[in-house]
């Protein structure tokens, strides 16, 4: 799949919308005020749709028209001219909606298009209810990730040192150049997640280069109970320029991402997919990266709640150390930066660190790819991760989301 950024910073990785105030209804615990601040949020996020469709798995995914997408509410956005492929686009990844329809990109499959499809000219956004407000307690939370969420693991202090608030990584970590992409190829599985207000995920970050407010875009897939009421396995997107502190969201909770492809509902369930390319963040939302990215991580993340030192049964991954092999373990392989040349290359020096080790690992090796160039021929795999322990029985074959980011 792909994501970009305009501007010098690409990123091409691997998105319901009408007036719900009817549909939500009233809800007797909240005040007039809070009331009528959770219907209007309602309405700016959901866009008049074309068409609706109700996924097998209760979404709702409104196909709205691609100029009405809530990225465009952003006051940064009120002159922005939709890019419908990257400024740079490595190696010619990028697959428009068109070139998909002439039979240049594999068919790609999510759970609602089971029920239908979009039609041209529209995205598809997965309708946002008041059940999901009220679960997050106030507009200021929803969509959010907590404080503490930028892994630091093995960068410049002891995995033991860092307070992650929670958080915990298993990671592959590349820094000391300008990075304009990554990519890595990340086998979808379905973990167990103890608490609603835990989650675990699987992802590629690019990290800006300012220490004070950190500036993210990441994406990958996620089993998040507390966010989408389930336990499905979802793609999803994320986005801070200040720290995860007032900026940024999940997916399409608050303006920035531009969608453009017209297949994929970002935050809906996850089936086998193929490359594509989805959309972008817009260079002035997110300037820090806009000469480039300093740091490539790739990897899982769990959180962990639990009181009393007592640990989350939550699993990373699949479940399964990594010593396990690639069948078993949850794995990120094909992984690679793009540089100033816009050339796709392996990352130098990766570093791998994980912030709990006995509950999750992560192992690196090297597999030969015969159908590969020369130049690739021995693509880095990092396989990693899981269960507190390491002793349960889940063993589902993964599925495979290939992503490719640039910036």
């Amino acid at each position: 799949m792909a994501l970009k950024l305009s501007s010098r910073v690409v990123v091409c990785i691997l998105l319901i919308t009408y007036n719900v105030l009817a549909a939500a209804g009233k809800n007797s615990n909240l005040s007039r005020e809070k009331q009528r601040e959770f219907d209007n949020h309602l309405n700016r996020l959901n866009k008049p749709p074309v068409k609706s469709i109700e996924s097998p798995d209760g979404d709702i995914i409104d196909c709205v028209n691609i100029a009405h997408q809530p990225a465009f509410d952003h006051p940064s956005m009120k002159k922005h001219k939709i890019q419908m492929k990257p400024t740079y686009d490595p190696q010619g990844d990028y697959v428009t909606n068109e070139e998909k329809a002439k039979g240049k990109s594999e068919p790609i499959a999510q759970l609602w298009h089971l029920k239908g499809r979009c039609p041209e000219g529209t995205i598809p956004i997965r309708r946002t209810k008041m059940d999901d407000l009220l679960r997050a307690g106030s507009i200021e939370n929803f969509g959010k990730k907590t404080h503490g969420s930028i892994p630091q693991s093995g960068l410049t202090k002891s995995v033991n040192e860092v307070d992650n608030n929670g958080h915990e990584y298993s990671l592959a970590t590349v820094n000391g150049e300008k990075y304009y992409g990554a990519r890595g190829s990340i086998n979808v599985w379905n973990p167990k997640v103890q608490d609603p207000s835990e989650f675990s995920l699987s992802q590629i970050w690019l990290v800006g280069s300012s220490t004070t407010n950190v500036t993210t875009i990441e994406v990958g897939w996620q089993v998040y109970p507390g966010l989408y009421l389930d336990s499905n396995t979802r793609l999803f997107i994320y986005w801070t320029k200040d720290s995860y502190n007032k900026t940024g969201c999940y997916n399409l909770f608050c303006e920035g991402f531009v969608q453009l492809n017209k297949d994929i509902a970002i935050g809906a369930t996850l089936a086998p997919v193929s490359q594509i390319g989805v959309g972008y963040w817009p260079g002035e939302l997110v300037p820090d990266l806009a000469d480039g990215a300093a740091t490539v991580q790739w990897g899982g993340e769990i959180v962990n709640f639990e009181p009393n030192f007592q640990h989350t049964t939550t699993q990373m991954g699949s479940g399964r150390f990594a010593e396990e092999g690639p069948a078993k373990a949850s794995y990120i392989r094909n992984m690679q930066i793009i540089d100033d040349s816009n050339i796709p290359r392996l990352p130098k020096d990766l570093k791998i660190s994980t912030s709990k080790a006995g509950c999750y690992d992560i192992k690196s090796f090297e597999i030969a790819n015969k159908e590969k160039s020369k130049n690739e021929a021995n693509d880095q795999g990092y396989k990693a991760y899981n269960e507190q322990n390491g002793n349960n029985d889940y063993e589902q074959e993964g599925q495979e989301v290939v992503t490719t980011v640039a910036t």
